[in-house]
């Protein structure tokens, strides 16, 4: 099992969420972070005086997915997420060892 972070813009959580609806996810965890990347934030003006917005609002989606979707789901996240412009965000793979489903006791790939 994978687990796959995205960090993405939040006016584009809509097209993310419905384009991993068509690869099969039935399931993913949202929060909304702040953060900046290379470029360090962005530069603004109140009121006649410019000042630095260090963290910039995005949207972090989790997904927790078999091997065999993974592909999928990065294709997915990518597609629908990009903008072409500075921001567009991020997408981290890990290995998840262990999953368990609470309710029922399910474990592995049956409990995602």
């Amino acid at each position: 099992m994978k687990k796959v972070e995205a960090i993405i813009k939040p006016f584009k959580l809509d097209e993310v969420k419905d384009a991993l609806s068509e690869v099969g996810i039935q399931g993913m965890t949202v929060t909304e972070v702040k953060g900046f990347g290379r470029t360090g934030g962005k530069k603004e003006v109140y009121r006649g005086s410019a000042y630095v917005v260090d963290f910039v609002p995005k949207v972090k989606l989790e997904i927790v997915v078999a091997e065999e979707q993974l592909k999928q789901v990065l294709d997915a996240v990518e597609k629908s997420a990009k903008t072409g412009r500075i921001g567009d965000g991020k997408i981290f793979v890990s290995s998840i060892d262990q999953a368990v489903r609470i309710r029922t006791g399910e474990q592995g790939d049956e409990a995602i």
